[in-house]
């Protein structure tokens, strides 16, 4: 549990200098738009046709064998 020690370490830091975290974004362009996601926004106008496409690709991935490698991966679900 070594690195959740230093997360907790960090976040009590961050937390003493008021020091905020900004949320991870992404962005496409389709059709000469650009479209911005933020992580757990779900205000864009076709969200859910968005999040079943996403869905739909991460099966597609795994029956063709893609496995992630979350192996540095630290995920905090309280977070969540």
């Amino acid at each position: 549990d070594g690195r959740w020690d230093d997360v907790a370490k960090v976040r009590k830091l961050m937390a003493e200098r008021d020091v905020k975290k900004e949320a991870g974004r992404s962005w496409i362009e389709v059709d000469d738009k650009v479209h911005e996601f933020v992580v757990r926004d779900r205000s864009h106008p076709q969200t859910e046709e968005i999040y079943s496409k996403l869905e739909t690709l991460i099966e597609e991935m795994k029956q063709v064998g893609y496995v992630p490698d979350t192996r540095l991966i630290l995920h905090d679900v309280e977070e969540e």
